[in-house]
C-alpha cells in the first residue's frame, strides 16, 4: 500500500504515534478513550492514521487531540 505522505507535507500520523508513546499509551488505549467520547475510530483505523495510509477525519482529528491533551500545532509540525 502506497502511502499518502508526499514530499513537504506533514505526516500527522506520526506526530500523533510520537505523541502517544511519549504518554505512555498503546493503540487500544487512545481507541478506548476516543470510543467513549463518541468519536468513530478502530483500532485499524488508527493504525492506518499513524502509518501515513489513511487521511485522517476533522472529528477524528479533534478527538485526538483532546486525548492526547495536546495542541493542533504539535499534531500539525
Amino acid at each position: 500500500m502506497q502511502k499518502i505522505k508526499q514530499d513537504g507535507e506533514i505526516n500527522i500520523g506520526e506526530n500523533i504515534r510520537a505523541i502517544r508513546a511519549a504518554l505512555g499509551l498503546g493503540q487500544t488505549e487512545l481507541v478506548a478513550r476516543l470510543q467513549l467520547a463518541g468519536v468513530d475510530i478502530t483500532r485499524e483505523v488508527l493504525v492506518k492514521i499513524e502509518g501515513g495510509h489513511q487521511h485522517i477525519q476533522a472529528t477524528q482529528l479533534r478527538g485526538i487531540r483532546n486525548a492526547l491533551k495536546t495542541t493542533y500545532d504539535e499534531l500539525l509540525k
